[in-house]
């Protein structure tokens, strides 16, 4: 007999956001895209790539992601369910992952080249498979990487720190919104050891970069070290964070963020513990800084608003749809092998482009799919 008592899942209203941290993480989506254009001349050394530290971007976004999900689900938990809040961030997360798997897969054979051997002798249903698990999030395994990075999603590099992130939310949700503050502290502080000696001493070159090779046992490393301590020390500063004002706040912080991105290489092929040393105060002690100077700041005016709410906007479909142009850039520059100089023109157009596929993903496909699918899954109520 059919149970008609059940209750139906409970979609309680978003609470208001921060505005400034909405604009920060556009502020570090845009250094994302710029950093990995130019990564394409550097030739292998990075000590020399122009926005040295842009990978650092992830890390920063696991910050923002724990201040947020702390602040956005930590006191709902008697009004939600488990399952509850794991569809709330697939249907906050999951439909741009799918786009940007579509768009790897519409672009992938223009992207045959000279940098890529492998891709126009890959069959269509490699391709079609290898893009149907990507739009699971699980990771591929060795015999379909054709793209020869050792990618864990080749039709869209970048997704593997979403990977993380839903690593992140499962130990959130199973475990760790129980835990107390001193319990939580604990874990952060643990964590930073692990941030501190793997920049130190475990990483060869002074580099946390890595991440997205899910079967090679280092790069699982690299990838748990960068999510572990700022997605927990952002959760963390949610729940004891005494917010203050600080005017001009998002100017600060976005300058602030494009400087520690763009530093250069520190100390060089002799002392790369210097640059582990940078790596770590950055990860942990600069990064939660940023957030709580953010968090406290408020947006006046309605330029800096309209600005926030843009940056806000684009970020995640910039972060996760950019890098299959990313790919025929780096195809086109080793078919012609430009320089930076002679690369500029054509960058300018790369980025134009996915800020533009960015917004219009945004628009007219993430913000309709998620309203459409909090509908079939959720009854909405107004959070008390």
């Amino acid at each position: 007999m059919k149970n008609t008592n059940k209750k139906p899942e409970v979609y309680l209203t978003s609470k208001p956001h921060y505005d400034i941290l909405d604009g920060l993480r556009g502020v570090a989506a845009i250094m994302v895209v710029l950093f990995h254009l130019f990564e394409t001349h550097n030739h292998g050394i990075h000590s020399e790539q122009i926005i040295n530290h842009g990978y650092l971007a992830v890390d920063f976004f696991y910050v923002l992601s724990g201040f947020v999900i702390g602040y956005a689900y930590d006191d709902r938990w008697g009004k939600m369910s488990l399952g509850n809040f794991f569809k709330r961030r697939l249907v906050r997360l999951h439909p741009m992952i799918i786009m940007g798997m579509t768009i790897g897969l519409i672009t992938f054979y223009f992207q045959a080249g000279p940098a890529f051997p492998g891709i126009a002798d890959t069959p269509i249903w490699k391709l079609l498979l290898v893009f149907i698990i990507g739009c699971t999030l699980i990771p591929i395994c060795k015999s379909l990487d054709f793209r020869g990075w050792t990618e864990m999603h080749p039709l869209d590099g970048p997704a593997w720190s979403l990977f993380y992130e839903y690593i992140a939310n499962l130990i959130y949700g199973l475990f760790i919104h129980r835990f107390s503050k001193k319990w939580l502290a604990f874990l952060v502080f643990i964590f930073a050891c692990v941030t501190i000696e793997f920049t130190t001493y475990g990483s060869k070159e002074g580099y946390i970069i890595g991440g997205w090779c899910i079967w090679d046992p280092a790069q699982v490393r690299i990838g748990l070290t960068r999510l572990l301590y700022p997605f927990f020390a952002g959760l963390l500063l949610s729940r004891v964070a005494k917010l203050k004002h600080y005017d001009h706040s998002f100017l600060m912080c976005s300058l602030l963020v494009i400087v520690l991105l763009s530093i250069p290489n520190i100390g060089g092929n002799t002392h790369q513990w210097m640059n582990g040393l940078y790596e770590s105060l950055c990860i942990i002690v600069l990064f939660p800084l940023i957030v709580f100077m953010g968090a406290s700041g408020n947006v006046t005016g309605k330029r800096a608003s309209k600005v926030c709410r843009f940056l806000g906007d684009i970020s995640y479909p910039l972060y996760i749809t950019h890098y299959s142009f990313v790919y025929l850039y780096t195809s086109w520059q080793s078919k012609t092998s430009a320089t930076i100089q002679q690369g500029i023109p054509m960058m300018i157009l790369v980025f134009v482009v996915s800020i533009t596929v960015a917004y219009c993903s945004m628009h007219f496909y993430d913000l309709p799919v998620r309203a459409w699918l909090k509908k079939k899954v959720f009854t909405v109520v107004k959070q008390q």
